[in-house]
């Protein structure tokens, strides 16, 4: 339905909010609105800068696609961009709407190539051999989850390569609270402690991004 599809973002106006009213993805997949995005503007803008011409990238936790959409947009045209979620969440798994609607959004950007591995993240870590560039971290948000990702998959991360924290940071207005496992492992990896070899080049809302020297 979307070549380029528009997205709902958590600072969109109060009338595209009124799109989130049909918030269930079979909406989205019957053209009914757009996409979600789990991301804002100011978000978008960081994964677009830090993601521009990156060769391999990981995103984990994709949902409706709306940031892989991003990440494809603008990585090499030459690149890879793996896609890991189970998109075990759904009711009806035999539609999977999110899925759907997810492969929809992001296989109409015609740009590099896309793997789709529908694994946990600690499952697909297992069968890992590549390099990484970009890693996006935005799947199970629970302290244990974070940094269970972090311990996994930052040690493909090649010297140069970032990864990006997604409800990371507490902003004003914003929605992360101090107790949320994202905010608590970048915290205790790179607040208040120096992590040998790594650095954070990036804040904006809720989204980290840090880089590996």
């Amino acid at each position: 339905m979307y070549s380029n599809p528009t997205l709902i973002r958590q600072d969109a106006t109060p009338e595209r909010r009124a799109h989130s009213l049909l918030r269930h993805p079979v909406f989205a997949l019957l053209g009914l609105r757009p996409i979600l995005g789990q991301h804002t503007h100011a978000e978008d803008g960081a994964l677009r800068e830090w993601a521009t011409g990156r060769s391999r990238l990981v995103e984990i936790g994709v949902a409706e696609g709306a940031s892989a959409v991003t990440l494809r947009q603008v990585m090499s045209p030459q690149g890879s961009l793996w896609l890991i979620d189970p998109f075990h969440l759904s009711r009806l798994q035999r539609i999977n709407a999110m899925e759907r609607m997810a492969h929809r959004a992001v296989n109409d950007i015609n740009n590099g190539r896309v793997v789709w591995i529908s694994k946990f993240s600690y499952e697909a870590v297992k069968d890992w051999v590549d390099q990484i560039d970009f890693l996006f971290l935005d799947g199970d948000h629970s302290e244990t989850g974070v940094q269970r990702d972090w311990d996994d998959w930052h040690q493909y991360v090649s010297p140069g390569g970032v990864v990006a924290f997604h409800d990371a940071a507490i902003f004003q207005g914003g929605w992360p609270q101090p107790n949320w496992g994202s905010v608590r492992v970048v915290d205790r990896l790179f607040r208040s402690g120096v992590l040998s070899g790594w650095r954070i080049v990036h804040e904006v809302d809720s989204l980290v991004v840090v880089q590996r020297s």
